[in-house]
């Protein structure tokens, strides 16, 4: 009897050490919402390479230089574009006092209904919307609005705020590589302005490091004397397309050694990063996850993947497939109450 107990215990003391083994593990795992495979091996590895004092691909950390898209990329950018929602919201409560909006486009197709037009416009009447829907406003009253919207604001199928709606892995990998000595920008399509009032809790990324389309702002003194910035209806810079690698040169100045993107519109920026010497990484994030997320690429009027995903191939980029790739998409898939950081 006393053996069977002394074997039994050994048994257990096993199991337990084998558990403890098993847990430490997944503690040090810096990209545990990643399933293991090719497209986590490629950027751990990529990292561990450029990272290795003395190795023959290391990189100084000042050139450590990471850019990711944000539509797509870090949160989810279906049915439609968030900003576009924050900008139609506006547009609907303002719409009684520009009668106008109802001959010009985009709003009028807004005003009637029409989301194949209003899709078809893409960035460019986003920006043609928030601009006007905000111009005449403060750059302080402009990210009041944004806030008080997201505070209310839920998305259509997730009916949570827009802002949880960020993807854990790709969190996950911002940490990890400002852990590994890298700086993490952001540059989108999306207006800047509208993004850093969320960033930096979202992602860790400060203000100074969002790189986004802009409107023109003026310098002015109000009516209190206080010196503020007025938003005006025309766009500035357009971030998106060819516009990325010119948004990298103007407000980075050093050209990214790590780029993600998700769609066509995201291709210069990679094509811009891998054309620098030495080591270089290039992912792309494939949405093919219909039942946690949407399932969408060649044919999507948001976020189309077609010849970035060609090129991708061609060229050995990594292309991250969101239903295989990736444990979680969303931190509330876990129970969190909100965005993790």
């Amino acid at each position: 009897m006393a053996s069977l107990i002394r074997r039994s215990l050994v048994i257990g003391l096993a199991v337990l050490a084998f558990a403890s083994a098993r847990q430490a593990l997944a503690q040090t795992d810096p990209l545990p919402s990643w399933n293991d495979g090719a497209a986590k091996a490629s950027i751990m590895t990529f990292v561990a390479q450029v990272t290795r004092d003395g190795g023959p691909d290391f990189v100084a950390p000042a050139e450590r230089i990471a850019v990711f898209d944000n539509d797509g990329t870090l949160w989810c950018e279906q049915p439609i574009y968030f900003q576009f929602a924050f900008g139609l919201d506006s547009v609907k409560s303002m719409a009684a006092t520009h009668p106008e909006w109802r001959q010009q486009q985009p709003f009028k197709a807004f005003l009637a209904g029409d989301k194949d037009t209003l899709a078809a416009q893409g960035e460019k009447g986003l920006l043609t919307l928030v601009a006007a829907a905000h111009s005449g406003m403060t750059t302080e009253a402009y990210a009041t609005s944004v806030a008080d919207w997201l505070g209310k604001a839920s998305h259509p199928r997730f009916r949570r705020p827009y802002n949880e709606l960020v993807y854990q892995p790709m969190v996950e990998l911002l940490t990890y590589l400002r852990a590994n000595g890298f700086k993490t920008f952001i540059v989108s399509g999306g207006g800047v302005e509208f993004m850093r009032v969320w960033a930096e809790k979202a992602y860790g990324i400060p203000p100074e490091q969002v790189v986004g389309s802009s409107g023109v702002t003026q310098f002015r003194i109000g009516a209190d004397g206080r010196p503020v910035l007025m938003k005006l209806a025309k766009v500035e810079f357009i971030d998106d397309g060819p516009g990325k690698p010119s948004g990298i040169n103007r407000f980075i100045g050093r050209r990214p050694i790590f780029a993600f993107g998700n769609s066509d519109g995201d291709q210069q920026m990679l094509q811009w990063t891998a054309a620098g010497p030495g080591a270089r990484f290039l992912g792309i994030v494939h949405h093919t996850d219909a039942a946690r997320e949407y399932a969408y690429d060649r044919q999507s009027k948001i976020g189309k993947l077609d010849k970035a995903w060609d090129e991708a191939v061609q060229r050995g980029w990594t292309v991250v497939d969101m239903a295989k790739d990736w444990k979680t998409v969303f931190a509330f898939e876990r129970g969190s109450t909100g965005p993790s950081q």
